[in-house]
């Protein structure tokens, strides 16, 4: 009876990964297989006997190896294939899912710092899912908006998994996404268009264009925006990179204006404050004794800190747009979300920042 129960489990597993016909048989006779030697491993280590199997990650290996051997290497269906199959499917299964390296770290993926801020990125994520089409024309803002809250998920992953210095780095992108997005949308439609122009000068510059005339036509383009604006030659990457900026208003009476990040895109989006972290993020991004030899704690909040304020940042103005263009179900919807959980991520960043001030003083004294 019990066996009839994991015959009808298994082929519904496999129903759902859409797995039918002869491959389905194999794969049956491929898992009670499988099952009868992580059986017999179980028997010979004590700590794989406390492991209780998950059926269908072992299914997800010996699908993704069968598929890999069979179509891709193109081995001979018989005895010796299926078990190395079955040898390659449980030492990964074993070794990825309850072998792997961990490092040690200051957080899990339960605490309200982390699980919070999880949540509301994976609800503002699902959002943008249905409005992204990948189409800047169309769809910049967001598609801007979309990879910033990715880059904050990727940090979260990072902090979780105990990869400090490597979520500080990837909050260094973020930062230049959150900063661009602000300017974008502080300043609208002549400075949207601008950016998309300077896309395809970086697409040209890079050989992107199949057409000869095309690439041709955008350099043309791009030496009269430079003698414009008065530049040389040398200039080129800078102003294909950061020539948009010049399009905004009384830009150049910005003190120390420069067309970089730091005194271009940083001062514009009025977040100059973040300079010193951002050029200790970029040490780190660029592998010095910082990255090598960091003191993990300090990195883990100074990370935290700095992924919270860039995410308030980005969701006002998400919530700000999302509002303005939804029915009234879906913004109730979003504001009883907002009203649940906002609260509750302003103590987190507050109790992280007191977190983070006590390193920092234990790091003087």
């Amino acid at each position: 009876m019990e066996n009839n129960k994991k015959q009808e489990r298994l082929n519904l597993l496999l129903e759902d990964l859409g797995v039918d016909g002869q491959e389905k048989e194999e794969l049956r006779i491929l898992f009670f297989e499988a099952e009868k030697s992580a059986d017999v491993l179980s028997e010979k280590s004590p700590f794989l006997a406390r492991i209780p199997l998950n059926p269908l990650k072992l299914l997800l290996y010996l699908l993704s190896e069968e598929r890999f051997f069979y179509q891709q290497m193109k081995l001979e269906k018989n005895e010796d294939s299926k078990r190395k199959i079955i040898s390659t499917a449980l030492d990964k299964y074993f070794t990825n899912e309850h072998l792997s390296f961990r490092s040690e770290t200051f957080t899990t993926r339960f605490r309200p710092e982390i699980s919070t801020i999880s949540l509301y990125l994976n609800f503002i994520l699902g959002i943008l899912k249905r409005y992204r089409k990948n189409e800047p024309q169309e769809t910049l803002i967001v598609d801007i908006m979309q990879k910033g809250f990715s880059m904050a998920k990727c940090i979260v992953g990072l902090l979780i998994d105990g990869f400090e210095t490597e979520a500080f780095s990837t909050w260094r992108t973020l930062h230049e996404n959150e900063c661009i997005l602000l300017i974008l949308v502080r300043h609208g439609e002549p400075v949207i268009k601008a950016y998309l122009e300077h896309l395809r000068y970086a697409m040209a510059f890079r050989g992107a264009f199949a057409s000869k005339e095309e690439t041709d036509a955008v350099f043309l383009m791009i030496k009269e925006g430079m003698r414009k604006a008065d530049l040389k030659s040398k200039d080129i990457k800078r102003f294909i990179e950061y020539g948009w900026l010049l399009t905004i208003p009384e830009v150049n009476q910005i003190p120390d204006f420069k067309l970089n990040f730091r005194d271009g895109v940083e001062r514009v989006a009025d977040l100059r404050q973040y300079a010193k972290v951002y050029e200790m993020s970029s040490e780190i991004a660029h592998s010095s004794p910082l990255l090598i030899y960091s003191r993990e704690a300090y990195f883990h909040y100074l990370t935290l800190l700095n992924l919270y304020e860039s995410f308030f940042r980005l969701e006002k103005v998400f919530s700000n747009l999302y509002l303005a263009s939804i029915s009234k179900k879906d913004e109730e919807q979003y504001i009883t979300m907002r009203n649940l959980y906002f609260e509750e991520l302003k103590e987190c960043y507050r109790l992280s920042k007191e977190r983070f001030s006590s390193i920092n003083e234990e790091k003087k004294s």
